[in-house]
């Protein structure tokens, strides 16, 4: 196992700290987060700041694109056919493997096999919970189409019988099968 990150042996307040000043600083300027550092008493390198300091912009990246994403779906248009539903479990998913992946990379000395484990079967739990909602929601996406389908075959019938005009009747399909907002 690797060995634990110096910056993880500091008191929590110095290193929420040392996160603030990453996060100020656009996650540059290492060398004089060291000499802060040492001058707070700390003997940290800039390589381990830069290291470290590349593990916390990974996850604010992470946190910044999952939060974009999310106004995204929200300003989108209507969601008639659950497209919002999908996408969020599509992000989750994403983030638990990636999670699964981190998990698996780990050589944190504070996780014992046991802890492990249990932190994978939490994973698995919360996949297979996922995994079912999103085949229910493409079961429901399936028989919303079905039922749009069915309803524009019956607006056919009703035209031929009817004697509604072709274009009327094109007119009305569109709006049932979702074509035209």
């Amino acid at each position: 196992m690797g060995r634990q990150s110096s910056i993880d042996g500091l008191p929590e307040d110095v290193r929420r700290w040392l996160e603030r000043a990453l996060a100020d600083s656009n996650f540059s300027g290492y060398q004089a987060l060291e000499e802060m550092l040492h001058d707070r008493g700390y003997a940290i390198s800039k390589s381990a700041i830069h290291r470290y300091g590349q593990k916390i912009e990974r996850r604010f990246a992470a946190i910044k694109a999952s939060t974009e994403a999310a106004r995204m779906l929200t300003e989108g248009a209507a969601d008639d056919q659950d497209a919002r539903s999908e996408a969020v479990i599509a992000l989750v998913q994403t983030e638990l493997f990636d999670s699964l992946i981190n998990l698996q990379d780990a050589s944190d000395e504070k996780l014992t096999p046991a802890e492990r484990i249990g932190l994978l079967s939490d994973a698995a739990k919360n996949i297979a919970t996922l995994a079912r909602a999103s085949v229910n929601q493409k079961k429901f996406r399936l028989e919303l189409q079905a039922r749009a389908q069915a309803a524009a075959d019956a607006v056919e019938k009703v035209v031929k019988t009817g004697g509604l005009s072709d274009d009327a009747a094109n007119v009305i399909r569109k709006q049932i099968l979702g074509i035209v907002a």
